[in-house]
């Protein structure tokens, strides 16, 4: 009499793959017997709710800490870290306020925490105290209405320069004008992603861009490109003052 093979139960996966780098996503734990069915339950339904709403900002965290580290193995794994940091806190987020920024100050938190820290401390030279924008004009503190020139000109700007431009910044200016003109963050959301006081957001934001400009001025004037960027740029500020 032939025997009829028992089918092998697949063991379940630890973790799953994206399709970001290679970036795994945080698995929650298979539960134990010590654990109650609602409690499984609620799990389950966090997991769920986690990777509908966070999962989808992962691309976005990865060309940040790309921009932040410069190299795909940290960014990676800095990532890797947000997400988990994201996951094992979760519970305590409030669904229907800023999910976007709250991983972003988490993602920066990890940044400055483990692999800034590995190349030197946080820069807290005095350009902060020089709070220029409160000379240079009205810049509101509000969300932006319209989008800035550098942002403009980014969107029309070949990927490679706009990297380039933004790797040739200080590191504190490169962080708040790529979440300012490349991720859209009001200055309030990028003082509370850092962590530094608006007044510092705006400053460094203010000479940040000044440089960018310069530099995708460069690239436009090489390019035979109108006025380019700053000059662009320059009247768009001149309008505001």
């Amino acid at each position: 009499m032939i025997q009829t093979a028992t089918k092998r139960a697949r063991a379940p996966r630890a973790r799953r793959v994206t399709r970001c780098a290679g970036v795994a996503a945080p698995h929650a734990p298979v539960a134990s017997s010590t654990v109650s069915p609602s409690q499984t339950s609620e799990k389950r339904e966090l997991e769920a709710r986690f990777t509908r709403d966070a999962l989808p900002f992962l691309d976005q965290l990865y060309g940040a800490a790309m921009k932040m580290t410069r190299n795909p193995q940290d960014a990676q794994d800095l990532v890797q870290e947000t997400f988990a940091k994201a996951f094992a806190g979760f519970a305590g987020f409030t669904e229907g306020t800023n999910l976007k920024a709250w991983l972003y100050r988490i993602l920066t938190n990890a940044y400055i925490n483990t692999y800034r820290k590995k190349q030197r401390e946080p820069y807290l030279g005095a350009v902060d105290e020089l709070e220029d924008w409160q000379l240079g004009g009205a810049e509101s503190t509000t969300a932006m209405a319209s989008r800035s020139a550098e942002a403009e000109a980014i969107d029309r700007t070949p990927a490679t320069v706009v990297t380039d431009a933004l790797n040739a910044l200080p590191e504190d200016f490169r962080m708040v004008v790529y979440l300012a003109d490349v991720e859209g963050f009001s200055y309030q959301e990028i003082a509370d992603i850092i962590g530094r006081p608006i007044g510092t957001v705006m400053s460094r934001l203010h000479r940040g861009r000044a440089r960018l400009r310069q530099a995708l001025g460069e690239y436009a004037r090489e390019q035979g490109i109108g006025g380019g960027a700053s000059g662009e740029a320059d009247r768009t500020e001149g309008g505001t003052r």
